[in-house]
C-alpha cells in the first residue's frame, strides 16, 4: 500500500528540521521542494536526507550539472556551476530536489554521493564528462559520453560551437583516430518557406 504523500510545506518543515543549520535556502514552488545546500555541507545533507526520520529518500532518481555563467541570457553574479539531484522516497511517497553549488568557478568540485546512492555512479561520471565538475571520493571518475582522448567539457557555455579536428573510427588500426577538418567552418541557415508567400496552403 502506498504512502499518502504529505502537503510540500509539511515536507519543507521536516527537511528543514532535520538538517538544521546545513539549510541555506528551502523553498515551495509548484507544489516542489527545493533545497540548497553548501559544498562544505553537501555530503553531510545527503546522508541525513537518506536516513533522518521524516525524509527517508531512499534513491537518488538523477543527479546533473548546470552552467549558470550565462543562465537566463544574463550574467551570473553566483558560482558558475551547480549539481543538481532528485531523491525519491518511496517509503514515505515524497521528493525533493537539492542543489549545491560549486565553491570554486575554475576548478569544481562537490563529495561524490555514489557510497550513499549507487545510482550517482554513472550520473557523476556525466557531470564530470560534460561539466568537468570533479565528485571527490568517487572510486572511477572517468568519461562516460565522450572519447577518452576528448579535450574539453562540451556542456559547458563557452564550449566552441565548431571544432579544428574531427573523430572517427579506424578499422585497421582498430581505435578512434583525431584528424584535421578538411572543409572551411560555415555556418548552414535554414531556408523557411512561409505560407503566405505562396498564398497559404490548398
Amino acid at each position: 500500500m502506498t504512502a499518502v504523500a504529505i502537503r510540500p510545506e509539511k515536507l519543507k518543515d521536516n527537511i528543514a528540521a532535520a538538517l538544521g543549520a546545513k539549510v541555506r535556502q528551502i523553498t515551495v514552488a509548484l507544489d516542489e521542494v527545493t533545497l540548497v545546500v553548501s559544498a562544505a555541507d553537501y555530503l553531510d545533507a545527503m546522508r541525513l536526507l537518506r536516513d533522518a526520520e521524516g525524509c527517508r529518500f531512499e534513491q537518488l532518481v538523477d543527479l546533473c550539472g548546470v552552467d549558470y555563467s550565462a543562465y537566463g541570457d544574463a550574467v551570473n553574479e553566483g558560482a558558475r556551476y551547480c549539481v543538481v539531484s532528485h531523491l525519491l522516497s518511496v517509503s514515505l511517497n515524497q521528493r525533493v530536489r537539492v542543489k549545491v553549488f560549486c565553491a570554486d568557478d575554475d576548478f569544481p568540485v562537490v563529495a561524490s554521493v555514489s557510497d550513499l546512492w549507487n545510482s550517482a555512479n554513472w550520473y557523476e561520471r556525466e557531470a564530470f564528462d560534460l561539466f568537468g565538475i570533479v565528485f571527490d571520493g568517487h572510486n572511477d571518475l572517468r568519461r562516460i559520453l565522450t572519447d577518452y582522448g576528448f579535450i574539453g567539457h562540451p556542456f559547458r557555455k563557452d564550449f566552441p560551437l565548431s571544432g579544428h579536428v574531427e573523430m572517427r573510427y579506424d578499422a585497421e588500426q582498430r581505435r578512434v583516430v583525431y584528424e584535421p577538418v578538411s572543409i572551411e567552418p560555415r555556418e548552414i541557415t535554414p531556408r523557411i518557406i512561409r505560407e503566405d508567400k505562396y498564398g497559404g496552403l490548398h
